[in-house]
């Protein structure tokens, strides 16, 4: 009996649980589907508005831009010159290795490393004491056999008396002659001596043969020197004028020697490593008298009075040399010029915003300038942005420096953005020399 009464509920538990289970997962798939459904939404919201956005900005853009971007720069007349390049090496004009004169020991050093000396500045000196004894012990000997000399004048004078009276020989008379003039050459060499040990107690004072630089000490005071040492007490090194030796090739030489003018008129620049900064200027000294048959290039010697000390001995440098320089002529960047099939050419910016090529003859090219026939001055040329550029195509022509103008409608769409680039000079100078 209490067997079949518990019978009933047992199922009735299992059900319940099924029911809680199958309410639990019908929910649970509910969540995700509508997590899905939210991002799906936004997704679809995300790329829609992407695309409006960008159908917005493509129109926007084509009714702004109507024509190709270009940068462009004024054609002028002015003078350009004509230059040779080369790589020099500075050379002083003058170097010196400061030996002794005499030996010793070096009793005292006067100058600083690195310091500027100028002529016959006391540098260093050396133990003086045995050149004074020397110069003592010639003044001595001098001082004896002129009193020597006065001596046998005297003798001379009254065998001379003698003579005239015939109190004496003749031949004693010609032995004191010649005994005077014996301690005459004998004072003379007493006194060459005594020059001698002067000239060598005058050595004990190094002094500076030439104005300069002093470079690093080899040798400290306290050490013996000789007049045969190698080294030497210390070097001196011009730096003020100083020259640059460089080469050019045999072709350009022609350009310089038939020149109707001297080689000093020819001006030289010299500029760092990097074309950069213009280190000094100066003019032509010399060019050698042959030509390497091994390089084909010929030396030439410039010098510069290095006011500013820029210039430094066996630096390297580059050499910038002005032939000639033409005269009047129209300049335009050498960016603008292109060479194609048609020949070369330029492209203009006529009045109506549209370009027109003309074909141009290059006389000259100096860096960033080349001098052309074919072009007026004031004519707008075309330097970038050629890329699809071709006659009667619409541009937008930004001058160098500039933004582009995409549009006229704003106030400030005109203004410079920046700083416009330098200008080279009239005589054709490449600004970057002007640093």
């Amino acid at each position: 009996m209490n067997t079949d009464s518990h019978h009933p509920d047992i199922p009735s538990k299992e059900s319940e649980g099924a029911k809680r289970a199958s309410r639990s997962s019908t929910r649970s798939r509910w969540i995700v589907s509508t997590l899905l459904f939210l991002i799906c939404i936004i997704g679809v919201g995300f790329l829609w508005f992407h695309w409006v956005q960008r159908k917005e900005t493509t129109s926007s853009g084509a009714k702004t831009v109507s024509g190709v971007a270009v940068t462009t720069s004024l054609a002028r007349e002015g003078d350009m010159g004509v230059y040779i390049n080369a790589l020099g090496t500075v050379i002083p004009v003058h170097t010196v290795t400061v030996k002794t004169r005499v030996d010793g020991e070096l009793m005292a050093v006067y100058y600083r490393e690195g310091q500027t000396v100028t002529k016959d500045e006391l540098l260093a000196e050396i133990d003086p004491h045995p050149f004074q004894a020397s110069v003592l012990e010639a003044q001595g000997q001098l001082a004896r056999d002129e009193a020597l000399l006065n001596n046998a004048l005297i003798d001379l004078a009254r065998y001379k008396s003698s003579y005239e009276e015939r109190a004496v020989p003749e031949q004693q008379f010609a032995t004191q002659q010649a005994e005077v003039n014996e301690y005459r050459g004998i004072v003379k060499l007493d006194q060459g001596n005594l020059d001698s040990a002067q000239v060598q107690l005058g050595y004990t004072q190094v002094r500076a043969p030439i104005s300069g630089l002093v470079g690093l000490r080899p040798i400290d005071a306290g050490n013996i020197v000789h007049s045969t040492d190698s080294n030497g007490l210390l070097v001196i090194t011009q730096l003020q004028p100083i020259s640059v030796e460089f080469s050019v090739a045999e072709g350009d030489l022609s350009q310089i020697v038939g020149q109707k003018k001297e080689w000093h008129e020819f001006r030289v620049d010299a500029f760092d490593q990097n074309w950069r900064a213009k280190l000094a200027e100066g003019r032509l000294l010399a060019i050698d008298n042959q030509i390497d048959t091994s390089t084909g290039t010929v030396k030439l010697r410039a010098e510069f009075p290095n006011s500013n000390r820029a210039l430094f001995p066996n630096q390297f440098v580059n050499v910038r040399l002005l032939v000639r320089t033409l005269r009047n002529v129209t300049i335009v960047p050498t960016a603008a010029i292109q060479r194609t099939a048609q020949g070369v050419l330029v492209y203009i910016v006529r009045s109506d915003q549209t370009v027109q090529h003309k074909n141009v003859t290059v006389t000259a090219t100096t860096g960033p300038l080349s001098a052309v026939k074919g072009v007026s001055p004031g004519d707008t040329v075309v330097t970038s942005g050629f890329d699809g550029l071709q006659d009667g195509a619409k541009v937008l022509p930004t001058p160098s420096g500039a933004q582009p103008v995409l549009s006229n409608t704003d106030d400030d769409s005109g203004s410079e953005q920046g700083q416009p680039p330098q200008q080279a000079s009239q005589t054709g100078q490449d600004p970057r020399g002007s640093q």
